[in-house]
């Protein structure tokens, strides 16, 4: 006597209601990369379409447009007008970051926003911190000083959560301590844990603007080939006090997604990465695939692995669809 599956898979309404795995605009945060400048300034970027460098005040309009849809989270990325060693514009309340935060939040003050922490959009170097220029690699200790000023500045702003992504050793460490000691005790902390030193960043690179002048990021970020150290990076940051933990990018490292959602149950957040997204709209702009289907189809895949929470630049399109 064989098991007959199939049974379940008949009636559209029992598939359905046997759905295990389900998608909903409540799972997304949508990146807006934020460029200081003139205002009305929107610039689609060539790698990525459909994405855009955009102003403070078209930020805010867009964020209209997001809770029309259902989408309530964002999270963002700075491009400043002048770059130096030590990003300095992520140092100050006036900067581009600290500006949109406090603007976004005054005109949405129901919109749910994340501010990315790192440098490298910043610097003139393209690094994520202050550099050794011995060992022409990143100064870890020196650069969690600067990462604890500037976690100050976005909380004094007005930031939902903060959002580390830098792969400094003991970053979470000592942002907690700092942001304790600011006054900020509430303020949570999704740690880019699981970072790895991937080649689907690219086009991400061409909309911050973010390439490194020299070398690479090896040395801080991970290597791909590590599956027993991407759960350790993780584990650790769950030790330090992070609220939540992140896996980026998403789509080569679905194993490391269930290995770590199987290790700690602290929520999951992924990061659906740039190379990825312009694979799909490479793909699309072909014709050699079902452009929604395989978008969806991708999600819940990241979904099913593990991921509690999806930043992705697909969010709108993907809301879109499931509003119907």
């Amino acid at each position: 006597m064989f098991k007959r599956f199939r049974r379940v898979r008949i009636n559209p309404i029992l598939r359905d209601l046997l759905t295990q795995t389900k998608l909903t605009t409540d799972d997304f945060i949508y990146p807006l990369f934020i460029k200081d400048g003139e205002s009305e300034f929107k610039k689609e970027i060539d790698s990525m379409p459909g994405v855009f460098q955009m102003s403070i005040d078209v930020a805010i309009k867009e964020c209209d447009e997001l809770k029309k849809l259902g989408l309530r989270s964002i999270i963002l990325f700075g491009i400043p007008k002048v770059k130096d060693s030590i990003g300095s514009d992520a140092l100050c309340s006036h900067g581009v970051i600290a500006r949109a935060i406090k603007e976004i939040k005054q005109a949405h003050p129901d919109i749910f926003v994340v501010s990315d922490l790192c440098f490298c959009e910043y610097t003139d170097h393209g690094h994520c911190g202050i550099l050794d220029m011995k060992t022409q690699s990143v100064d870890n200790d020196k650069t969690l000083e600067i990462l604890n000023k500037q976690a100050i500045i976005h909380a004094q702003a007005g930031v939902d959560m903060i959002a580390p992504s830098g792969m400094m050793d003991g970053m979470i460490s000592s942002l907690r301590v700092a942001l304790d000691d600011g006054g900020f005790k509430n303020l949570p902390i999704m740690s880019y844990s699981t970072k790895f030193a991937s080649a689907y960043y690219g086009p991400f690179r061409d909309v911050a603007e973010s390439s490194p002048s020299f070398g690479d990021r090896r040395t801080y970020q991970m290597n791909s080939a590590n599956r027993d150290e991407a759960i350790r990076e993780s584990m650790a940051d769950e030790e330090e006090g992070a609220d939540i933990l992140m896996v980026k990018p998403a789509l080569a490292y679905l194993d490391i997604i269930r290995d770590i959602s199987n290790n700690s149950n602290l929520p999951l957040a992924v990061y659906n990465v740039s190379g990825e997204y312009a694979l799909l709209q490479a793909g699309k702009k072909a014709g050699i695939i079902d452009y929604d289907k395989v978008m969806l189809e991708t999600l819940i895949g990241f979904k099913r692995a593990g991921a509690d929470i999806i930043i992705t630049y697909h969010a709108k399109e993907a809301a879109k669809i499931l509003n119907g």
